[in-house]
Protein backbone atom coordinates (compact mmCIF):
# COMPACT_ATOMS: atom_id res chain seq x y z
CA UNK A 1 0.00 0.00 0.00
CA UNK A 2 3.03 2.56 0.44
CA UNK A 3 4.25 2.19 -2.83
CA UNK A 4 0.19 2.61 -4.03
CA UNK A 5 0.03 5.59 -1.85
CA UNK A 6 3.61 6.95 -3.26
CA UNK A 7 2.98 7.00 -7.12
CA UNK A 8 -0.42 8.58 -6.20
CA UNK A 9 1.02 11.45 -4.15
CA UNK A 10 3.40 11.76 -7.57
CA UNK A 11 0.56 11.72 -9.85
CA UNK A 12 -0.74 14.88 -7.91
CA UNK A 13 2.46 16.45 -8.01
CA UNK A 14 3.23 15.84 -12.08
CA UNK A 15 -0.03 17.28 -12.39
CA UNK A 16 0.90 20.47 -10.18
CA UNK A 17 3.73 21.37 -11.63
CA UNK A 18 2.34 20.95 -15.17
CA UNK A 19 -0.48 22.88 -14.41
CA UNK A 20 2.32 25.82 -12.52
CA UNK A 21 3.75 25.13 -16.21
CA UNK A 22 0.93 26.71 -18.44
CA UNK A 23 0.17 29.41 -15.74
CA UNK A 24 3.81 30.86 -16.31
CA UNK A 25 3.19 31.64 -20.24
CA UNK A 26 6.82 33.72 -20.19
CA UNK A 27 8.77 30.33 -18.65
CA UNK A 28 6.55 28.17 -20.90
CA UNK A 29 6.64 30.17 -24.22
CA UNK A 30 10.13 30.94 -23.66
CA UNK A 31 11.12 26.84 -23.06
CA UNK A 32 9.11 26.11 -26.40
CA UNK A 33 10.05 29.55 -28.78
CA UNK A 34 13.93 30.27 -27.99
CA UNK A 35 15.20 26.75 -29.23
CA UNK A 36 12.96 27.22 -32.42
CA UNK A 37 14.46 30.81 -32.42
CA UNK A 38 17.89 30.20 -32.44
CA UNK A 39 17.00 27.10 -35.22
CA UNK A 40 16.02 29.92 -37.55
CA UNK A 41 19.02 32.32 -36.68
CA UNK A 42 21.50 29.84 -37.10
CA UNK A 43 19.92 28.32 -40.14
CA UNK A 44 18.77 31.56 -42.41
CA UNK A 45 21.84 33.95 -40.89
CA UNK A 46 24.57 31.78 -39.97
CA UNK A 47 24.13 28.29 -42.04
CA UNK A 48 25.43 30.09 -45.16
CA UNK A 49 28.56 30.60 -43.90
CA UNK A 50 28.90 27.33 -42.04
CA UNK A 51 31.28 24.58 -43.68
CA UNK A 52 29.53 20.80 -43.30
CA UNK A 53 29.15 18.17 -45.11
CA UNK A 54 25.27 18.41 -46.36
CA UNK A 55 22.95 21.00 -45.82
CA UNK A 56 23.03 23.09 -42.63
CA UNK A 57 19.83 22.41 -41.23
CA UNK A 58 20.33 18.76 -41.50
CA UNK A 59 23.25 18.99 -39.45
CA UNK A 60 22.32 21.51 -36.96
CA UNK A 61 18.63 19.63 -35.74
CA UNK A 62 20.09 17.58 -33.63
CA UNK A 63 22.55 20.27 -31.91
CA UNK A 64 19.78 22.25 -31.37
CA UNK A 65 17.30 19.83 -29.24
CA UNK A 66 20.07 18.99 -26.75
CA UNK A 67 20.03 22.72 -26.69
CA UNK A 68 16.53 22.68 -25.88
CA UNK A 69 17.01 19.80 -23.28
CA UNK A 70 19.44 22.37 -21.06
CA UNK A 71 17.12 25.41 -21.63
CA UNK A 72 14.31 22.97 -20.05
CA UNK A 73 16.74 21.70 -17.24
CA UNK A 74 17.31 25.53 -16.03
CA UNK A 75 13.68 26.32 -16.00
CA UNK A 76 13.00 22.93 -13.51
CA UNK A 77 16.07 24.02 -11.80
CA UNK A 78 14.56 27.43 -10.82
CA UNK A 79 11.15 25.68 -10.49
CA UNK A 80 12.85 23.34 -7.81
CA UNK A 81 14.41 26.43 -6.01
CA UNK A 82 11.60 28.14 -6.02
CA UNK A 83 9.56 25.84 -3.85
CA UNK A 84 11.98 25.78 -1.60
CA UNK A 85 12.09 29.00 -0.58
CA UNK A 86 8.72 29.86 -0.79
CA UNK A 87 7.33 28.21 1.93
CA UNK A 88 4.98 25.32 0.06
CA UNK A 89 7.63 22.56 0.97
CA UNK A 90 7.25 23.01 4.47
CA UNK A 91 2.95 22.73 3.90
CA UNK A 92 3.74 19.34 2.15
CA UNK A 93 5.90 17.91 4.98
CA UNK A 94 2.76 18.71 7.17
CA UNK A 95 0.56 16.20 4.85
CA UNK A 96 1.06 12.80 4.70
CA UNK A 97 2.72 12.37 1.48
CA UNK A 98 5.67 11.07 0.23
CA UNK A 99 8.57 13.03 0.64
CA UNK A 100 10.16 11.58 -2.92
CA UNK A 101 7.21 12.84 -4.81
CA UNK A 102 8.01 16.25 -4.69
CA UNK A 103 11.20 15.63 -6.62
CA UNK A 104 9.47 13.07 -9.06
CA UNK A 105 6.47 16.04 -9.75
CA UNK A 106 9.33 18.47 -10.64
CA UNK A 107 11.49 15.75 -13.31
CA UNK A 108 8.45 14.04 -14.75
CA UNK A 109 6.65 17.63 -15.77
CA UNK A 110 10.24 18.46 -16.67
CA UNK A 111 10.15 15.80 -19.18
CA UNK A 112 6.92 16.29 -20.69
CA UNK A 113 8.34 20.26 -21.16
CA UNK A 114 11.17 19.16 -22.95
CA UNK A 115 9.07 16.31 -24.95
CA UNK A 116 6.49 19.09 -26.08
CA UNK A 117 9.71 21.45 -26.69
CA UNK A 118 11.61 18.76 -28.71
CA UNK A 119 8.21 18.00 -30.91
CA UNK A 120 8.20 21.70 -31.84
CA UNK A 121 11.70 21.83 -32.80
CA UNK A 122 11.84 18.69 -34.76
CA UNK A 123 8.64 20.17 -36.71
CA UNK A 124 9.78 23.75 -37.50
CA UNK A 125 12.64 21.39 -38.48
CA UNK A 126 10.82 19.66 -41.24
CA UNK A 127 9.17 22.43 -42.13
CA UNK A 128 12.79 24.47 -43.25
CA UNK A 129 14.25 21.57 -45.33
CA UNK A 130 15.55 19.35 -42.56
CA UNK A 131 15.45 16.14 -44.19
CA UNK A 132 16.19 12.54 -41.82
CA UNK A 133 16.74 9.47 -43.93
CA UNK A 134 16.55 7.02 -40.76
CA UNK A 135 14.26 4.02 -40.51
CA UNK A 136 11.47 3.91 -38.00
CA UNK A 137 13.71 1.80 -35.30
CA UNK A 138 16.35 4.63 -35.92
CA UNK A 139 13.76 7.17 -35.14
CA UNK A 140 12.49 5.46 -32.46
CA UNK A 141 16.15 4.91 -30.96
CA UNK A 142 16.74 8.72 -31.14
CA UNK A 143 13.69 9.56 -28.98
CA UNK A 144 15.13 6.80 -26.18
CA UNK A 145 18.01 8.67 -26.62
CA UNK A 146 16.14 12.09 -25.90
CA UNK A 147 14.22 10.56 -23.18
CA UNK A 148 17.14 9.38 -21.15
CA UNK A 149 18.67 12.53 -21.76
CA UNK A 150 16.36 14.94 -20.86
CA UNK A 151 15.72 12.47 -17.69
CA UNK A 152 19.69 12.48 -16.83
CA UNK A 153 18.99 16.71 -16.73
CA UNK A 154 16.04 16.80 -15.25
CA UNK A 155 17.62 15.57 -11.88
CA UNK A 156 20.24 17.59 -12.27
CA UNK A 157 18.59 20.67 -12.47
CA UNK A 158 17.09 19.54 -9.29
CA UNK A 159 20.19 19.27 -7.70
CA UNK A 160 20.99 22.63 -8.69
CA UNK A 161 17.66 24.07 -7.53
CA UNK A 162 18.34 22.16 -4.21
CA UNK A 163 21.94 23.45 -3.96
CA UNK A 164 21.17 26.99 -4.93
CA UNK A 165 19.55 28.71 -2.10
CA UNK A 166 17.87 31.78 -4.39
CA UNK A 167 15.41 30.89 -7.44
CA UNK A 168 18.24 33.56 -9.10
CA UNK A 169 21.05 31.46 -8.26
CA UNK A 170 19.54 28.59 -9.55
CA UNK A 171 18.84 30.71 -12.23
CA UNK A 172 22.66 31.26 -12.41
CA UNK A 173 23.75 27.86 -12.05
CA UNK A 174 22.17 26.54 -14.87
CA UNK A 175 23.69 28.41 -17.22
CA UNK A 176 26.48 26.03 -17.43
CA UNK A 177 23.54 23.55 -18.62
CA UNK A 178 23.06 26.05 -21.15
CA UNK A 179 26.16 27.14 -22.50
CA UNK A 180 27.82 23.23 -22.92
CA UNK A 181 26.54 22.17 -25.95
CA UNK A 182 27.77 25.64 -27.85
CA UNK A 183 31.79 24.49 -27.14
CA UNK A 184 30.49 20.73 -28.79
CA UNK A 185 29.54 19.75 -32.21
CA UNK A 186 26.29 20.85 -32.23
CA UNK A 187 26.75 23.65 -34.56
CA UNK A 188 29.88 23.31 -36.35
CA UNK A 189 32.38 20.27 -36.60
CA UNK A 190 35.21 20.09 -33.93
CA UNK A 191 37.93 19.93 -36.44
CA UNK A 192 37.36 23.52 -37.24
CA UNK A 193 37.95 24.67 -33.86
CA UNK A 194 41.05 25.49 -32.14
CA UNK A 195 43.33 23.01 -31.00
CA UNK A 196 42.74 23.43 -27.12
CA UNK A 197 38.66 23.97 -27.98
CA UNK A 198 38.81 21.19 -30.30
CA UNK A 199 40.07 18.35 -27.58
CA UNK A 200 37.19 19.46 -25.04
CA UNK A 201 34.35 19.51 -27.44
CA UNK A 202 35.53 15.87 -28.85
CA UNK A 203 35.37 14.62 -25.29
CA UNK A 204 32.83 16.74 -23.57
CA UNK A 205 29.44 14.98 -22.52
CA UNK A 206 26.93 16.44 -25.14
CA UNK A 207 29.48 15.54 -28.19
CA UNK A 208 28.20 11.75 -28.05
CA UNK A 209 25.19 11.98 -27.21
CA UNK A 210 24.55 14.84 -30.75
CA UNK A 211 26.43 12.46 -32.93
CA UNK A 212 24.41 9.08 -31.59
CA UNK A 213 21.69 11.04 -32.84
CA UNK A 214 22.76 12.58 -36.02
CA UNK A 215 23.98 9.47 -36.95
CA UNK A 216 20.72 7.78 -35.80
CA UNK A 217 19.02 10.15 -38.19
CA UNK A 218 21.14 10.86 -41.03
CA UNK A 219 23.20 8.04 -41.39
CA UNK A 220 26.14 9.04 -40.22
CA UNK A 221 28.30 11.25 -37.38
CA UNK A 222 30.02 15.09 -38.45
CA UNK A 223 33.18 11.99 -38.25
CA UNK A 224 32.01 9.27 -40.12
CA UNK A 225 29.59 6.08 -39.66
CA UNK A 226 30.53 5.54 -36.08
CA UNK A 227 26.98 5.60 -34.34
CA UNK A 228 27.33 2.43 -32.77
CA UNK A 229 30.67 3.74 -30.94
CA UNK A 230 29.30 6.92 -30.15
CA UNK A 231 26.01 5.59 -28.90
CA UNK A 232 28.07 3.71 -25.81
CA UNK A 233 29.97 6.57 -24.83
CA UNK A 234 26.48 8.63 -24.62
CA UNK A 235 24.65 6.10 -22.85
CA UNK A 236 27.28 5.99 -20.38
CA UNK A 237 27.21 9.24 -19.73
CA UNK A 238 23.36 9.85 -19.79
CA UNK A 239 23.23 6.71 -17.21
CA UNK A 240 26.02 7.76 -15.28
CA UNK A 241 25.25 11.50 -14.50
CA UNK A 242 21.21 10.42 -14.20
CA UNK A 243 22.47 8.05 -11.55
CA UNK A 244 24.15 10.32 -9.73
CA UNK A 245 22.40 13.31 -10.13
CA UNK A 246 19.65 11.42 -8.48
CA UNK A 247 21.23 10.09 -5.41
CA UNK A 248 22.21 13.26 -5.12
CA UNK A 249 19.30 15.10 -5.72
CA UNK A 250 17.45 12.59 -3.14
CA UNK A 251 20.57 13.33 -0.06
CA UNK A 252 19.74 16.96 -0.96
CA UNK A 253 16.42 17.00 -0.37
CA UNK A 254 16.15 15.20 2.67
CA UNK A 255 18.80 17.38 4.17
CA UNK A 256 17.04 20.55 3.13
CA UNK A 257 13.72 19.06 4.47
CA UNK A 258 15.22 17.48 7.97
CA UNK A 259 16.15 21.10 9.02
Amino acid sequence: MTLTYALKDSQVMIARNLRRSVRDPEAFFTALMLPVILMLLFVYVFGGAMKTSGKYVDYVVPGLIVLCAGFGAGTTAVAVATDMTNGIVDRFRSMPIAGSSVLIGHVVASLARNLAATTLVIAVGLLIGWRPTGSALHWVAATAMIGLLILALSWLAAGVGLLARTPEAASSLSMVLMFLPYPSTAFVPAHTMPAALHAFAQHQPFTPIIETMRGLWMGHTSTGPRTAHEAVIAIAWCIGLLALSSAVASRLFGRRTAA
